[in-house]
């Protein structure tokens, strides 16, 4: 996979692996599916424990792309890690909120906030 077939950036410092997601409109399936595949990837080949996503870029979000948060989110706690969200938007926080996964993962309002919470 090229670089600019990334839908994510992996930054390392700490322990902590801080994924940007890469793409506004987080909208079409083969998108999501491909995203899906990188985030997985973090917990699955890569072992990581401490995961920051930033979504400081995002602007749209579908339901689909929710379903493999909570996935990833899913993974990590079974493998021993944490998966923190931070810098998200506001459009995209109310949709956390209406459909209640504010409850299930971690928001932060931004990296700083999120680094604390492991």
């Amino acid at each position: 996979m090229g670089k600019s077939d990334r839908r994510i950036d992996i930054e390392e410092f700490d322990g902590i692996t801080v994924a940007t997601l890469l793409e506004k409109k987080i909208l079409d399936e083969a998108n999501i599916e491909a995203l899906g595949q990188e985030l997985f990837a973090l917990v699955d080949k890569d072992g990581r424990k401490k995961i920051i996503l930033d979504f400081s870029i995002v602007e749209y979000l579908s339901s689909a792309a929710l379903g493999k948060l909570v996935t990833m989110d899913k993974k990590a706690k079974t493998n021993g890690g944490k998966v923190v969200l931070c810098n998200i938007q506001k459009d995209i926080l109310d949709v956390f909120r209406i459909t209640q996964l504010h409850r299930v993962l971690v928001l932060c309002s931004d990296r700083e906030d999120a680094v604390k919470k492991f």
